[in-house]
């Protein structure tokens, strides 16, 4: 595969694929290239996925070796739970295939959570730093009050093999975010546009609570009383999905940029 002006010459799948998994495509790719705009991607490590409606067993995924900047509809991977490829462009000498703690990381959850349509899985430097303190994500103010009753997840290595499957899975249960102890974080959503939302919020709570801590004064405290109010005000059963008023605007913003995204 070539490169061209800082491109790979990637064909392109539209019209090759169910409009489905097109649609699928472009959503992924669209959040590959928010998650970098925002400062959470990690290089090529790290890695974000994506069922396709209609489809049972498989997923899209990122090749290993692409920037995300560079992330495009045609460059995703399809692949199976055992993390088979199934479809995608043939990347030739330069052999990109697919991250294996990724397909680990995500299998587990997509074939363990029928609900969660879309996994997001980062290093960022704020998750990192926080996932490496005992107390966690801190309940320090509105925005980071959602995240009061998350998950976490010891730290047993790098996540190569599949009997690590079952812990990641009971870890998580039924909750959207999962604190990977010493590692980073991780979030499941119904929507693409969702699991974009909660580590764009999450990332926000984690650089708030190091900010406050850095300050070595005393934090104001909140009420228990409030502190669940305020959690129960972010459920899905008191208010619209997170993510659908901001995804089409957030679609609006990168095809103002750079809209090859959808290529």
């Amino acid at each position: 595969m070539k490169a061209k002006d800082g491109y790979l010459e990637i064909p392109s799948l539209k019209g090759k694929v169910s409009d489905a998994e097109w649609q699928a495509r472009v959503d992924l790719a669209a959040c590959y290239r928010l998650v970098d705009i925002y400062g959470l991607s990690d290089m090529i490590a790290n890695h974000i996925s994506a069922r396709i409606p209609g489809e049972e067993g498989v997923y899209l995924i990122n090749p290993y070796g692409m920037m995300y900047e560079e992330i495009t509809a045609s460059s995703l991977l399809k692949i199976d739970f055992s993390g088979k490829v199934l479809g995608g462009p043939d990347f030739g000498s330069l052999g990109y295939g697919v991250n294996r703690a990724g397909a680990v990381i995500h299998s587990a959850v997509h074939e363990a959570r029928h609900d969660v349509g879309c996994v997001l899985h980062t290093h960022s430097w704020a998750s990192m730093a926080v996932s490496s303190l005992e107390c966690g994500v801190l309940p320090l103010n509105q925005t980071s009050m959602r995240f009061l009753k998350i998950a976490y997840h010891d730290y047993e290595g790098v996540v190569l093999l599949d009997t690590e499957k079952a812990s990641l899975v009971k870890d998580l249960g039924n909750n959207n975010v999962l604190m990977l102890r010493n590692h980073g974080a991780l979030v499941a959503g119904v929507t693409i546009g969702e699991t974009f939302n909660w580590m764009h919020r999450l990332e926000l709570s984690c650089y708030a609570q190091l900010a406050a801590m850095a300050c070595n004064s005393p934090m104001v405290k909140v009420s228990e009383r409030v502190l669940e109010e305020t959690w129960k005000n972010y459920q899905a059963s008191t208010r619209r999905r997170f993510g659908d008023l901001e995804w089409p605007a957030l679609i609006r913003k990168l095809d103002r940029t750079d809209p090859t995204y959808k290529n």
